[in-house]
């Protein structure tokens, strides 16, 4: 089945991480000075300052920090409708926003802050690959 939702242009200081996305790895860079992982990408780490920014493999795994259902949507998610939103506190630090999976969005009471979760990748062209989470059972 085609994806039919908005497909991120992948830019170049976000290289690692689609590339990561497409073997099915979650790369997240990380301050060689401070030890920090943090999230989104950037030239300066955003806890100390430094510019000394390295890639790491993450262990794809966290928890829900807060999520929301959403009954609109635009591009391809309004088929979708309604389906999960989240922040995800990742094992490493940091925290990644994301379209929450292995949940049921009309009945939110089910959903638990803290549960964990573990990072997959869905192909969306050739090129790009989007990183979703997924409630882990049990």
């Amino acid at each position: 089945m085609p994806y039919t939702k908005p497909i991120p242009e992948p830019d170049p200081l976000g290289q690692p991480f689609w590339e990561g996305a497409k073997s099915g790895k979650l790369m997240l860079p990380r301050c060689t000075s401070c030890n920090r992982v943090h999230w989104y990408p950037r030239h300066i780490c955003p806890h100390c300052h430094a510019r000394e920014i390295e890639w790491i493999e993450a262990s794809g795994e966290g928890r829900i920090h807060t999520f929301a259902v959403q009954h609109r949507a635009f591009g391809g998610w309004a088929d979708e409708t309604p389906f999960v939103t989240a922040y995800i506190d990742l094992n490493e630090g940091d925290r990644m926003f994301t379209v929450l999976r292995g949940v049921d969005a009309t009945k939110p009471e089910t959903i638990k802050i803290g549960a964990p979760v573990k990072v997959e990748f869905e192909a969306a062209s050739d090129d790009v690959s989007i990183a979703f989470w997924r409630v882990v059972e049990g």
